[in-house]
Order: C-alpha cells, then sequence, then structure tokens
C-alpha cells in the first residue's frame, strides 16, 4: 500500500470493504496526505473527537480512498487543560494544502470541537452562522448540545473583487424554491463570473449530538432523515457500521433488497436533476417532463415498499420490507422502454 513507507501500524476493521486504521504521529499525519495524492488516492472525509473521557485526549481523523481500500488515520490532540501538555490550544497540521476539499471540513472542526488547523489559509467560521458563542463548542463532552444562546449576527468576510466594471450580485440563503439554504456570491463583469464565494452550513442542526443520546438500534432512523432524498444511502451507512461493529452479516435477500432500494432512490433523485437542469436553461418542459416521471417512480416506490421515499425500510440486521413475485414483475416492467412512465 501507498503508505506503508510511513511505518503505520494498521489494524483491519470489520466492513464490507477492506479498511484499516491507524493511530499516527503529527509527522505521519503530515506525511500522509501527499503520499495518498501521489499513489492516485483522495480524500473521503477529515473530522474530530472528543476522546477524552476514553484516551484523555481530542482527536482528528481523516479517510482516504486507496486503490487497496480505505484508510483511516487518525491523530490524538493533547488537550490543553491538561497538566503538562504543552499546546496552548488543541490543534492539529493541516491538510487542506495537498487537498483543498479539507479545507470546509477543518473549519467544521474549529467550530463544533475547537480543534484548530495550524497553518490553515482560511480561519473564518463555516457552521456557526452567529447562533453560538466563538468559546463554545457544541461537540465537546461537557456541553449537551441543549443549551440556549442570543443569536448574534455575525459578517462573514467575503473575498472583494475590485476592478472596472465588476459587479458583486448576493444570492441567498434563502431561495424562491425549496432548495436548502446557501448564500453566494458572485463577481461578474458582464456575464463572465470572475469568482464565486459560497457561505454554506445554515442546515447543521446538530444531528451529531442526538446520535448520543440514542439508542444504537433506533440511530438507522435519525440517519435516514438526514437527508430525506437519500434516506437509503444514509440509513444503509448507519446500519453497515453497526452490523461490522456488532460483527453482524446480513443474508444475501437483505444485500440485494438494500440495492434494489438504492438504485430506485437514484433513478428518483436522476430524474429530480434532469429536471431541474431543463428548468435552470428555461427548458420548462423538461422540468415538467422529468417532474412527471419522479412522480410515478415514486409512486411505484409506494406500491413495491409502502413509502415513495421508502424511509426505515433499511434497519439494523437487513431490510424491513420484503418483494413478492408479483412485485419482482411491477419491478422488472417498470424499466422496460414500453412503460409509459420511462418515455419521454
Amino acid at each position: 500500500m501507498p503508505l506503508s513507507a510511513l511505518d503505520f501500524r494498521f489494524r483491519t476493521l470489520p466492513a464490507p470493504l477492506p479498511m484499516q486504521r491507524a493511530t499516527v504521529s503529527r509527522a505521519q499525519w503530515l506525511a500522509a496526505p501527499a503520499e495518498v495524492d501521489q499513489a492516485g488516492g483522495r480524500l473521503v472525509s477529515l473530522w474530530g473527537s472528543d476522546r477524552r473521557g476514553l484516551e484523555g485526549a481530542f482527536a482528528v481523523s481523516a479517510a482516504y480512498a486507496t486503490a487497496e481500500g480505505l484508510v483511516w488515520l487518525s491523530l490524538p490532540i493533547p488537550d490543553p487543560n491538561t497538566e503538562g501538555a504543552a499546546a496552548p490550544q488543541p490543534s492539529y497540521p493541516e491538510i487542506a494544502r495537498v487537498f483543498p476539499a479539507a479545507g470546509r471540513m477543518q473549519r467544521a472542526c474549529r467550530d463544533l470541537l475547537g480543534l484548530v488547523a495550524e497553518g490553515a489559509a482560511d480561519p473564518r467560521p463555516w457552521l456557526r452562522h452567529g447562533a453560538w458563542p466563538e468559546d463554545y463548542f457544541p461537540l465537546r463532552r461537557e456541553n449537551t448540545g441543549r443549551e440556549s444562546f442570543a443569536s448574534t449576527p455575525e459578517s462573514y468576510p467575503f473575498v472583494l473583487v475590485e476592478g472596472e466594471g465588476v459587479h458583486e450580485i448576493a444570492v441567498g440563503p434563502v431561495h424562491a424554491g425549496i432548495i436548502e439554504p446557501g448564500h453566494f456570491r458572485f463577481s461578474v463583469i458582464g456575464e463572465r463570473v470572475l469568482r464565486l464565494e459560497q457561505h454554506l452550513g445554515y442546515k447543521h442542526k446538530g444531528i451529531e449530538k442526538r446520535f448520543e443520546r440514542i439508542e444504537p438500534l433506533e440511530g438507522h432512523r435519525l440517519a435516514g432523515r438526514v437527508s430525506g432524498d437519500s434516506t437509503v444511502a444514509y440509513a444503509w451507512a448507519y446500519c453497515m457500521a453497526l452490523e461490522s461493529v456488532a460483527a453482524c452479516e446480513i443474508s444475501p435477500r437483505a444485500a440485494w433488497l438494500r440495492a434494489l432500494l438504492l438504485e430506485h432512490e437514484r433513478v428518483a433523485n436522476h430524474l429530480g436533476d434532469l429536471g431541474a437542469l431543463g428548468n435552470d436553461a428555461a427548458l420548462g418542459f423538461g422540468l415538467a417532463q422529468f417532474s412527471r416521471l419522479r412522480e410515478d417512480w415514486q409512486r411505484l416506490n409506494r406500491e413495491l415498499f409502502g413509502h415513495r421515499f421508502m424511509m426505515d425500510r433499511v434497519v439494523p440486521g437487513g431490510v424491513a420490507v420484503d418483494l413478492d413475485a408479483a412485485g419482482a414483475k411491477t419491478c422488472v416492467a417498470s424499466a422496460t422502454p414500453s412503460r409509459p412512465m420511462c418515455a419521454l
């Protein structure tokens, strides 16, 4: 594996896909991104954890996708309140210089846990939006997540583009449709976009903290409501993690049914997106047609699986719904060009 030269002590995790984990030093944490990038790998995610109750320290983790599978690296961060800790604040080396996508994840770590990425080019808040004080960190163990604070409007310093003929167009965070909120600043000259800055994170609603207070066997319901149009994907990811921890192997039929549910979810989302693309280009006919197709498809979901969005159909240990022979025939027929719902 491309990280072997860094002398990591990997342990293989029980999971449906190849996955290895290692606790690393600062030097290894710093060297890993370049090694992964050089080998053609990519960053999957970066997140922080308050592990003071278990290991006496915070931790920052990064997951990398490599040719050999998923690699999870975890860097312990000393608690600055612990006697003898040299660090003035919990911090870690930033990795956005290699994987720019890590920039926003590092900012989220700062807002939620107070873990600071050393040398980060962008120190602006990402999730706070003035909803809690700068010295309050929702995901720390001492905080319940139920604390209430007065909203304090804060100025988000967008990068200013100046020059002759430059105009700045602000969009959102409240939009005219049902899409989630996001604030965008377009710097343009005529139809040419010079720069687009995004400020997102308005939908952060404390789901992580809620998971701490919910029974593991009920967590799939909360996971499935993180994003309503991707309920199967989120619930499956949660169940897969829980089943891996419990060394639970689901039946082949359950695995195939999960895959079928996920495919039905994917098709519905693609139909919606294709209609939205047409609408963005002023092709109202395209929006109408793809919206009709998506509605037909979601009605089929309800007919086959009992729910238009298939919520709570993926559960720990398998699925909560089965498909009989008649349903299977209907499912096959829905994929043929002769069926009206699949033809423009």
